[in-house]
């Protein structure tokens, strides 16, 4: 892949094991240079531990680590100076986070639209400041809405947050990419302004 075709801000998505987060390694192995993971995961339970595990095994050793459930944008600010690349893995998790803090059963209008509202302020200031740091910053995210509509009101909820998130992000990333069976295809292209 062709570093110019990727720009600043990069966001990857696709479906689950469809290759997203080997994809955005890559890339950063590609760049040269330093490279942070600033993963969102709270490690709660025993598979997700294994999940983290399998995901810090297959990276270099030397690449650092900012874990950040809540705060993306102060994630960056933490990054440490001379890195090249940035991957955050994943918005799905963060926006998980983000949601199971502020849900509650029967959610009026009112509240829904303020966890929507408070969620795309985050990605809002996460974005602003991912495009002034000197860093590429590549985030991967899932697409969820190619599914089963889910039978719960948390994973309808879940499923739209996630969705208007996603093209949020789409927006101001310089390049878009879609994880297919472990392919690249390119959806959004950079170009220079």
């Amino acid at each position: 892949m062709v570093d110019k075709k990727l720009g600043k801000l990069v966001l990857i998505t696709g479906g689950a094991r469809s290759g997203k987060s080997t994809l955005a390694e890559k890339l950063a192995e590609d760049a040269g240079g330093p490279a942070t993971y600033v993963a969102t995961a709270a490690v709660l339970d025993e598979e997700m531990e294994l999940r983290v595990a399998i995901h810090k095994e297959r990276r270099p050793a030397h690449w650092s680590t900012v874990e950040e459930t809540m705060d993306l944008a102060a994630a960056l600010e933490r990054v440490p100076s001379g890195t090249v690349t940035v991957i955050v893995d994943c918005l799905t998790i963060w926006l998980t986070n983000q949601l199971l803090a502020r849900y509650e059963e029967d959610l009026s209008d009112d509240k829904y639209m303020a966890i929507e509202d408070h969620i795309q302020a985050e990605l809002n200031r996460f974005c602003t400041v991912a495009a002034a740091r000197p860093f590429r910053t590549i985030v991967v995210t899932n697409e969820v809405g190619c599914g089963v509509v889910p039978d719960t009101p948390l994973g309808r909820v879940f499923r739209d947050m996630a969705g208007r998130a996603n093209q949020q992000v789409a927006r101001a990333a310089d390049s878009l990419w879609f994880a297919v069976s472990g392919y690249p295809l390119c959806v959004k292209e950079y170009t220079e302004k």
